[in-house]
Formats: structure tokens, sequence, C-alpha cells
């Protein structure tokens, strides 16, 4: 292989190790072989050009002819003379191709879905890059300024990727840049040995020239790679968006009238997960009840299979006074606050937090008022750094019983805000009908779908998981069932637009912390997304799904005079009620006998003399009736630890302390409820750990009442001076058990029967057991004279040697 063939390889290699740089922006990374593949071509045609050979600039136009024939062959193929040639139709298909791209990066959060406009300019910019770094670097014969193009590919890899682009992908681009250095100077010195030996060897100064050549590229790709060094530090706008600091120039509403579609993935995962939870903003507000101050920046009400994101929409002039929120009635209760916000001098994005409904604002600078969503934006730059100003708003407080009873709302409204992608997989439609099973109004549906996310149905919050927010991403998490609340409010609101009820998200910040001198302070980890559906009477109504995140507003518990008549919510269904990924439970089968897949079958007895000389040995058979033994007996170990904890804490003889008595019929009243399926709360008092019971459990007035008695003779218990002795408490769990079972389904009757959750105490227990008999084993006396024993021996041992 010849050097300049090389050198030409070395060109290519460069290129896209300094495309890997990339690679974090998209999912998947597909696209990077296919332009590795039209990259080779390019190089390929570059190569042949110079060994006919044509004039350097005919050779790079030949290639960049090459390249253009091969974006259109791929992207634009249908528009195409014969597949290949670019005409007019094809021209205006990847132009607008690529626009659809470059509104796409702005669109998408990363990982960005690899779109075919993204694809295009992926692709594209690799070969542009790479066409100039070949004709740089071989055609031109000058390596190190093939730097710049590689470097300024690698910062716009950096400026957009989280955080940089990281260390591992500066050193692939990095290491490509170095091996197209070494691919030059060997070429050089390949070229400086033909020299020598040739009768140019008697001028000394092609040779010194040689070398001052490769010491100035030697000073320029260091330089390069210092360069590469300090431009991901020196562009930390490039990394803002939604909730962080936004990258300057004009704002969405800048002279256009219309704002375009942005996603809050990434900023808002990179909030919840900052090791400084810095101060975004605070604020001082008339509220007497701060756990409704959601400040919400904006609403994502569409939908495409691919993100939710907020739709382009006409923005007009702040008014005066904003107009009354959508669907809002008289009926419903609302108080006016006053609210004043300042925000953080470090804090600039172009969307201004409020709390909703807002009705008047009162704030500097030049704003744009978007009445569907509610929302405000900059206009020509405008941001929040530093910002300070005043807040009217309306704190609506409906109740359970309107919401249950409101009307169907508006046609038009109704089909834009139910509207799914055809991508959207069937398990989430099929999860929400049998989430919400037995619900009869909208508002029964919405509190099953909150309960199932945030109580029973097995989500864990974590904000280290991938963030995504596509048709895909949805089903990954009702199957994995973890992530943050990006994905429990997008996949709230998708389930309730299947059931036909509106729904969008709104993203924003929780309403934080309040403060000694009266103030409430936000923070980065106060950054949070929460579904939003309508109710016509009400209008938009937040709803709080993600667990341990915010508050459950009071208007998501069903209201107890409305549960148990017609349209009232009914029980929420028990998380078996649904596929599950985990071991189903196993039948209790008596002693003597073992499971089968229809029930218990009887082990069959050896009673068959062994013959002599052959057949299992007697030891033999007995390990094997042992193992069939514990076989049968395993599965009834749950049943069986939690049959005699149930007993004993439920014995009709207290022990001669009442006390004690009633805090084990409280703990026997937790665990019935943890076996079908509401997770106990050690945070609640027992009074609301009784009401969530009731509530979840949809209990009847029997029931519910036990459940109050005993959640009573326990606050007796703990905090009277002279508590009442117990009376009934044990009869109290025993109707609670009955009500919880006659309204379950049979499936979780069966699984809180023969694999009760509650067992798992008996794990902990015996673990604690375990550890106490150990302590006590080594602290006993025949073991610790041992080890005085042992100590004296190494001590003397010791000593012997020491005086030898």
């Amino acid at each position: 292989m010849s050097g300049r063939a090389r050198l030409a390889l070395a060109a290519m290699a460069a290129t896209l190790c300094a495309g890997c740089a990339l690679l974090p922006l998209v999912d998947p990374v597909t696209w990077l072989f296919q332009a590795a593949l039209l990259l080779a071509l390019v190089t390929e045609v570059g190569a042949l050009a110079r060994r006919v050979p044509l004039a350097r600039p005919l050779t790079v136009a030949a290639q960049a002819l090459a390249a253009v024939l091969l974006l259109t062959a791929v992207f634009a193929r249908g528009q195409a003379l014969a597949g290949l040639l670019p005409g007019p139709d094809a021209v205006t298909a990847l132009v607008d191709l690529a626009q659809d791209g470059a509104r796409d990066v702005g669109r998408y959060a990363i990982p960005a879905p690899v779109t075919p406009g993204i694809k295009l300019l992926l692709v594209s910019g690799v070969l542009l890059i790479g066409l100039v770094v070949d004709a740089l670097a071989v055609t031109y014969r000058s390596a190190a300024p093939a730097g710049l193009p590689l470097l300024a590919l690698y910062s716009v890899a950096a400026g957009l990727s989280q955080g940089g682009s990281g260390w591992l992908w500066f050193l692939v681009a990095a290491a490509g840049y170095l091996l197209l250095l070494l691919a030059e100077g060997r070429d050089r010195l390949s070229q400086w040995g033909r020299v020598f030996g040739s009768r140019q060897a008697s001028r000394p100064g092609d040779a010194d020239g040689g070398r001052i050549r490769v010491h100035a590229g030697r000073r320029i790709g260091v330089l390069s790679l210092g360069i590469a060094l300090l431009v991901p530090a020196a562009l930390p706008s490039l990394s803002g968006g939604l909730l962080g600091p936004a990258p300057g120039g004009a704002g969405p509403g800048g002279g256009g009238g219309t704002i375009s579609a942005v996603n809050p993935l990434v900023s808002l995962q990179d909030s919840l997960n900052q090791p400084e939870d810095r101060e975004v903003l605070n604020y001082r507000t008339t509220a007497a009840d701060t756990r409704e101050m959601y400040l919400r920046i904006v609403a994502l009400d569409q939908f495409d299979g691919t993100a939710w994101k907020p739709s382009e929409r006409t923005v007009t002039d702040v008014p005066a006074e904003l107009p009354r929120p959508p669907g809002l009635s008289s009926d419903v209760s609302v108080t006016r606050i006053n609210t004043s916000i300042s925000t953080a001098p470090w804090y600039a994005q172009n969307w201004l937090p409020l709390p909703y409904p807002t009705d008047k604002v009162d704030l500097p600078g030049r704003w744009r008022f978007e009445p569907e969503g509610r929302t405000l934006v900059g206009d020509r730059g405008q941001n929040t750094h530093g910002l300070q100003y005043q807040v009217e708003s309306l704190q609506v407080r409906p109740t359970a019983h309107q919401l249950a009873t409101a009307p169907p709302p508006p046609d038009a409204l109704r089909r834009e805000y139910t509207k799914v992608p055809d991508s959207l997989p069937a398990i989430v439609g099929t999860t929400a009908r049998q989430v919400t099973r037995g619900a009869h109004t909208a508002y029964d549906k919405a509190v099953k779908l909150q309960d199932y996310f945030a109580l029973y149905g097995g989500f864990s919050y974590n904000t280290e998981v991938r963030a995504g927010s596509g048709s895909e991403a949805i089903a990954r998490f009702l199957s994995e069932k973890e992530g943050f609340c990006v994905h429990f409010s997008f996949s709230m609101a998708a389930m309730a637009r299947t059931l036909g009820i509106p729904a969008r998200v709104a993203v924003g910040f929780t309403p934080g912390t309040r403060q000694p001198d009266g103030t409430t302070s936000v923070g980065l980890k106060d950054a949070h997304a929460w579904p939003e559906l309508y109710f016509q009477g009400v209008g938009w109504t937040r709803f709080e799904p993600t667990p341990s995140r915010g508050s459950v507003p009071d208007y998501a518990y069903p209201d107890p005079a409305q549960s148990s008549g017609t349209g009232g919510p009914d029980r929420a269904p028990a998380p078996t009620a649904l596929p599950s990924t985990g071991p189903s439970a196993a039948p209790s089968c008596a002693p003597g006998e073992r499971p089968t897949g229809s029930g218990c079958a009887a082990v069959a007895s050896i009673s068959t003399p062994t013959p002599p000389g052959g057949g299992p040995a007697p030891w033999a058979l007995a390990l094997i009736a042992l193992a069939a033994l514990l076989v049968v007996a395993l599965p009834a170990l749950p049943l069986l630890g939690r049959s005699r904890a149930r007993a004993r804490r439920l014995s009709d003889d207290p022990g001669g302390d009442p006390t004690a008595h009633t805090l084990a019929v409280w703990q026997e009243l937790l665990d019935t409820g943890w076996d079908f399926g509401i997770l106990p709360d050690e945070a609640l008092t027992p009074r609301s750990a009784a009401a969530r019971i009731v509530r979840i459990g949809a209990l009847q007035p029997d029931a519910a009442n036990a459940a109050r008695r005993v959640a009573t003779a326990v606050e007796q218990a703990l905090y009277a001076p002279q508590p009442a002795p117990p009376d009934g408490l044990a009869a109290d769990v025993r109707l609670v058990h009955a009500g919880l079972r006659d309204g379950a389904p049979r499936t979780l009757r069966l699984r809180a029967r023969f694999a009760p959750r509650s067992a798992a105490r008996l794990r902990s227990a015996g673990a604690a057991r375990w550890s106490a008999l150990r302590r006590r084993c080594r602290n006993s006396r025949p073991a610790a004279a041992a080890r005085r024993l042992a100590t004296t021996l190494r001590t003397t041992g010791w000593r012997r040697n020491e005086r030898a």
C-alpha cells in the first residue's frame, strides 16, 4: 500500500473517530455505519482521481459530486432522475428533509430518535467533514490543519450533549487525529529516504524544510487538542433547555408570532440528578397552604409517538388581565392569591414559571402570551435572568363529587386532546382498561390510574434510568416499572387519552421548601412533570402519579359520601389483576401431597422392598423423601407463618399488657392491608393509615368504622395518659379482613391467602434471630476462652522471637 493510500485511510478513520462523539446524541447508532460506507466510497473516488491524476481542485470537485449523488440516492431516490441524479424535485426533497431535521434537533431530547431529517444531517455532516479532511491531508498534503474541521465536528457534539461529550469520545477523536498525523509523518519520512538516495541529496535544505514542516504540524496538532479541551467548557449555553439556561438569541416568540415545540427531558433529568440543589427561584405568597403552589412552565399537549411536546400556537401581547381559565364554572370554589417571585441570576430561560391558573402578571421586559396553554414566553431574547415579578392567581378547589359528575367536554377539545399515535403499543390501552375496570366516570378512571402508579402498581422512583417519552419508552416503563416523573406523567396522560379523557403534561417545579423568613425556596431538584386532565366545569386539573414526589391534591381522594352511590369510585384493582412479571403463588398442599398443575396429588409411597444388590441405597431414599417433603412444605411456609402470626396477634388473651396487645392488633391490620396490595407507609399517622386502607380498599361502612376504631385505640394507647382497655379490636380486624376479601378480585384473594405479601416480615425476623444467635455464640464462654488462649500464644511467640 502506498503512503498516500495509507494517508487516505487515516483521514477516513480520523473523521469517523470524531463522528463517534455524535453517538450519545441519537438512538440507535446504526446511522454511523451508513455514514462510514458513504465516506469510504467518497474516499475511493478521491484515490482514483489522484491516480489519474487530476488537478487538485478537480479531485475535490469529483469527491463533492460523488457525495451529492450518494446522498441523493440514499435520501431522495424516489424524486431523483434514474434514482441517482439530483433533479429539481430531488433538491426540493433534500431541502425539506434538512429543514425537518433542523426542527427535530430542537424538538427532541437526547438521545433523540434518528428521524430521516436527523439522519440526513448526521450523514451529510460526516461526509462534509470527511471531504474537507481528505482534501487537506491527502490532496493538499497538509494533515495538521485537518484537525480544525475535526475539532468543529467534535465541538458540535460536545456542545449539544449533556454536560459535554465526555472524555471517552474526546480520546477517540484525539486518537483519530494523532493517527492522521502519524500517517503523514511516515509518508514524509519515506519521501526523505528517496530524496537522500538521489541527486537531490546534496541539497540539505529540502530535508531541513521537511523537518520544519513536521515540527510545525506537531505544534498545530497540540494547539488543536488544547482547543478541543477548552471549547466544550466555553459553550455552556448549548446544553440549556426548558428548565436550565437557554441559548441566547431570539426567543421562541420573537418575530414569528408563534412558539415552537421543545422537549424538557434533558434539562429535567439533569436538574434532578445535580449533586447540589441550587436555588432556581424563591417566592412569597398569601396562600395559606402552599401544597398547590406548583409553578408551571409549559404544557406538552401534542403526542406524535416519539415525544410529548407543546403545539406550535399563535402568541399575543400579554393582556392586563388574563382570560378566565377554559372550562371553569362559577360553582367551583376558588381562592385568589398574590405571589411575589424572584429568579436566580444564573437561571435564564425563555419560559416564565407561573402558578396555574394565573389571572394577572406584573413583570418587566418583553413577554408574549400563549392563550391555549396560558404560558408566557420571552420575546427577542427576553429570559428569566434575575427577574422579579408579581402574580395574581387562582387556587381552584373542586370536590370529588364535582369531578365525578362533570359533563362531557366539548367535542373539539376532546378530539384534540385524546389523540394517540398509531404507533402506540397495545399494552398501553390494555393496561389502562384493566386498571380502570369497574370505573364508571372519567374521574373514577383518573383516580384509579393515579393510584395504580403511585400506590399499588409496584412502580419505583429512579432518576438514573434512561429518559424517553416515545411510545416504546412508555411500553418499556409499564414493563420495567422504574422511572422518574417524566415517565409517570407521560404514561398516565397517554393511558388517559386511550380512555377518552383529554390529557396533557405540565412541566415546571413543585412548591419548594418553606424558609424561616417566610419565603419559599425552589431548587433544581424541585423540577417536576405532572399530568393535567380536563373536566368540564373545572378545567385542566392536576393529578400526581409519581410516588414520593409532590403532593396528591385533596380532590384526588374519592368523596366518602359518594363512594357507595352510583357513579362513585369503585375499588381500585390490585396489581395482580394485571399481567404479573413475578412468580405466581404456589398451591398449599398437605403433608404427604405434592403440588401439580391442577392442585395437589398424593405422593406414592414406596412399599416394594429393594432387590438385593440393586436399586437405591436406604440413605438415598431418605434424601429423596426429605427433598420431596421440602418441595411440599416450602410453598406452605408463608401461609403457615402468616396464620401463626395472625392467631398470636388476635388472641383473646392480651397477656397482661393492653398496650402491647393494641399495637399487635394494629400491626395485624396493616399486614392485612398489605396482603391485599395496600403497601404500608410508616410515615403516616394511625388515623391517616386507616383512612388510606379504607380509601384504597373501598371498604363498606361497617368495615371502615372498624378500621377507624382500631386506629383510635392505637392513638389512645400511644398518647393518652391513661388509655382505656381495648375491647373488641380483634373482631374489628377480622371485619376489615372480610371487607377487603369480599371486595377483591379472585386472583387477589388467592394471592392474599396462599402467598401473602406481609410474609416478608418472616424473612427479616429470621435474619434478626440468626444475627442474635451468632452474637451469642461469639460471646459464649468457651469461645471467649479460646480467643484469649489464641491471643496469649501469639503474644508469647512474638516475645520469644524478639528475645532471640
